[in-house]
């Protein structure tokens, strides 16, 4: 069997799945000895009252010494921190470019900005989109499956809305029309604007012409409706007003260009193949690959010099 045929079917549940970990605590069970401060003498009272009044004037002198030394600390670290904060401010706005960044990447939410006339149309339009489903009885959702395969595949014969010609765009079955689920309609017309937008891009990832390829691909298609719905959530698009740092950039990036959600998965799309490859992949890692490719997104997305989606690095990976 060769390798395309060895290519499997990914199914939408898989990426939004979650693994489960736990943390060993065995080894703390294996601790013999008391801990310092929870250590207590059974016998203290039978020592007299000598001893006992003894052992109490060591423990106060303890308590001042270690009550002096700390104040010390606190003192100087405090003093050390304002240094930082007058004298380094410059840094620190280097560093973390939001108010509200955290170490580990993940976005936390922060109060949203005010939203000008347009920008609140744009998003307003925005989740127009998010809420038209794919439907596949509509005449235009079937005009527009046709116009992606057409686009995908200049020149072939065009395939019935169910064939087993679809599988070889990366759909799970013969129906393309069963794959969209929480993707809608709007993934589709993701997928069309890729195509159209970035051609030369588009047909290498659809035919995965770059890099050494694993034996069990991502498909094609069912890995864009899984992009697009990762935007969706990622950009906080069907809350009232986004409130994620990525979000907030991303509002004033709509302001910039009505398309910037097409866009912003189209270089999606591309940074996913490129973390696919990196980490030599296959099918089973595709979760893994998507959270990462988030995670870059978002740190992209927090850079300072982001005025449009061109200025994010990963835009030059595109190819018209």
């Amino acid at each position: 069997m060769t390798s395309k045929t060895l290519r499997r079917r990914l199914h939408h549940g898989d990426v939004d799945g979650k693994r489960h970990e736990h943390l060993e605590t065995s080894g703390l069970d294996g601790l013999n000895e008391p801990l310092l401060g929870n250590y207590e003498y059974d016998d203290k009272d039978s020592e007299g009252p000598v001893l006992k009044d003894l052992w109490d004037d060591e423990r106060r002198k303890e308590h001042q010494h270690w009550t002096i030394l700390f104040s010390h600390l606190i003192a100087e670290w405090a003093q050390w921190l304002a240094n930082v904060v007058i004298g380094s401010g410059t840094l620190l706005k280097r560093l973390l470019p939001f108010d509200s960044t955290t170490q580990n990447g993940q976005s936390k939410k922060i109060l949203p900005p005010s939203l000008n006339p347009l920008q609140e149309e744009r998003l307003r339009n925005m989740q127009q989109r998010l809420e038209v489903p794919f439907d596949g009885s509509c005449v235009e959702h079937q005009d527009a499956l046709r116009e992606l395969w057409s686009l995908a595949y200049p020149g072939r014969e065009l395939p019935s809305l169910k064939s087993e010609l679809w599988k070889e765009m990366g759909w799970q079955g013969t129906d393309p029309s069963t794959d969209f689920r929480g993707g809608g309609f709007i993934s589709l017309e993701n997928l069309i604007f890729f195509a159209k937008k970035y051609p030369d891009t588009f047909q290498r990832l659809l035919h995965k012409l770059d890099g050494n390829r694993a034996d069990w691909e991502y498909p094609f298609a069912v890995a864009g409706i899984n992009i697009s719905f990762m935007l969706i959530q990622m950009l906080d698009l069907q809350s009232g007003k986004p409130t994620s740092q990525a979000a907030v950039r991303f509002l004033q990036l709509l302001g910039e260009d009505e398309m910037a959600f097409d866009n912003l998965f189209c270089v999606a799309f591309q940074m996913m193949d490129a973390q696919w490859l990196a980490k030599h992949a296959s099918y089973m890692e595709f979760n893994d690959v998507l959270k990462s490719t988030r995670t870059q997104l978002e740190r992209e997305l927090e850079l300072e010099d982001v005025f449009s989606v061109r200025d994010l690095p990963a835009y030059n990976m595109l190819r018209r």
